[in-house]
């Protein structure tokens, strides 16, 4: 999936997206790391640091490529200010705040599975 830019929007080509829209929701954030990027910033805007740390165990490398992917999808929007040192902020686009739903359906079935694993 390779999106372009637009009058400053980012577009995706929707034929290039799979048919499945099960399988198109996985594409953008089947990585473990996605869905904690997007349940961490739910809660708010964040710099690296901060989602780096909330993540737990994840690389700068590995957040930077997701958190990169994850703009160029629309999920992410990354704030850049122009400060010395540079601080660089990141939220949810629209687009990635509906994913609550999913997210909030994951915690649910992941409660409900570890009750009745020590039931």
């Amino acid at each position: 999936m390779i999106p372009t830019i637009q009058d400053g929007t980012i577009m995706i080509d929707v034929n290039t997206l799979p048919a499945c829209p099960v399988e198109t929701t996985l594409t953008l954030i089947s990585d473990k790391w996605k869905i904690l990027i997007v349940r961490d910033l739910l809660d708010g805007t964040k710099r690296f640091s901060e989602l780096r740390r909330s993540i737990g165990n994840i690389s700068q490398k590995v957040l930077t490529s997701n958190l990169r992917q994850m703009e160029a999808d629309g999920l992410v929007h990354r704030e850049v200010y122009a400060e010395v040192p540079p601080r660089v902020e990141y939220s949810l686009t629209d687009t990635g705040r509906s994913l609550k739903t999913v997210i909030d359906a994951l915690w649910n079935w992941g409660e409900g599975y570890k009750a009745a694993l020590t039931a």
